[in-house]
């Protein structure tokens, strides 16, 4: 009898104990907005120009690529993987789509004159290339995934560096830069671009089957598979949608900057796990909302522009980011999260 009674009140306990993690996933997205705050008071008295809607437009844009990666590696990191690559797409795949513009050799181009629109597909697609080379290598071959990416961070990053000889590539057509130099309503379209990117993703993921099948693969794969997740499939699509996501986010930056420089995208991937995991993606997989990724993303763009506006040294703001990636780790287990594991 006790068996029974335990057995029908099982659903129960599993329910409650769903409701109560959602319930405190809700609260994490929300906990780092009282230092966005408090950031935003600090940046208002260390300059009378912090607060300016000039720049405030500014971190939102520069903040706008990272934030685009942010989501591809959210994404990965949920289904139970890693990609360190990511930071490579945003240099390798726009300096193809600006070799093959550019045609002086002598200035680091192909000759081939390629038309501006042809070169931002190409750039898409050597994105989502090298996404499907990822996914091969770790969902066919089973290959660990940090280091498959890791090999791929410095693959891609010594391509880079000698498809021009380590020249940067100027003089690109407005179509190539338009979306780190175009305006929509006053605001830059790189804004706009990861607004968009945040919605789609953050309802695709709560609420489309293929969203929610991620949060199963990234908890459990065994028991997603059992459920007739086709877990193989779906992780390979996350890691083509991220190196999509990452060419995307190189076209922004590239647009920003009116050129592509050989060392573009470097170091970046250290900010985009600072965010994400500020932001409560959890490395284990299966946990996190990319709502708590975005207030990552602004806070670290806040604390950035406060402490240059500040005249601190860059190193100071790289010490700073170490320092808030292990408080944002004490206080998730200290407030009873799970150990993050490699």
């Amino acid at each position: 009898m006790t068996e029974t009674i335990g057995a029908e009140s099982a659903p129960v306990q599993l329910g409650g104990a769903l409701r109560r993690s959602a319930a405190s996933f809700r609260f994490r997205e929300l906990t780092l907005l009282p230092a966005i705050v408090l950031a935003l008071v600090a940046g208002s008295f260390v300059s009378s120009a912090f607060l300016t809607t000039g720049n405030l437009l500014n971190i939102l844009q520069q903040s706008s690529e990272l934030s685009v990666v942010v989501i591809a590696e959210s994404l990965i990191l949920i289904a139970g993987k890693f990609d360190l690559s990511l930071e490579s797409i945003i240099g390798l795949s726009p300096m193809i789509g600006a070799w093959l513009i550019v045609k002086d050799p002598s200035a680091g181009g192909s000759g081939v004159g390629l038309n501006g629109y042809a070169a931002v597909a190409v750039v898409l697609a050597s994105g989502a290339l090298v996404g499907a080379v990822n996914g091969a290598l770790v969902v066919r071959m089973r290959l660990n995934a940090f280091i498959v990416t890791l090999a791929m961070l410095i693959l891609l990053r010594g391509i880079t560096l000698g498809l021009t000889n380590g020249q940067t590539l100027v003089g690109l057509p407005a179509t190539f830069l338009y979306l780190g130099t175009a305006r929509w309503f006053g605001v830059p379209v790189s804004i706009w671009v990861a607004a968009l990117l945040y919605l789609v993703f953050g309802l695709f993921l709560r609420y489309h089957r293929i969203g929610r099948a991620i949060y199963a693969i990234g908890g459990n794969p065994e028991a997603a598979r059992a459920a007739g997740i086709r877990v193989e499939r779906v992780t390979w699509g996350v890691f083509i949608v991220g190196g999509l996501l990452s060419a995307l986010a190189g076209l922004m930056l590239t647009g920003r900057i009116a050129s592509v420089v050989s060392s573009q995208g470097q170091n970046m991937i250290f900010y985009v796990f600072a965010a994400a995991v500020i932001g409560g993606i959890s490395l284990n997989g299966g946990r996190g909302r990319l709502l708590g990724a975005l207030t990552g993303v602004l806070l670290l763009g806040i604390l950035q522009n406060v402490l240059t506006l500040a005249q601190f040294a860059a190193f100071w703001i790289d010490a700073a980011y170490g320092g808030i990636i292990l408080v944002a780790l004490i206080l998730a287990r200290v407030t009873g999260g799970a150990a993050q594991e490699t």
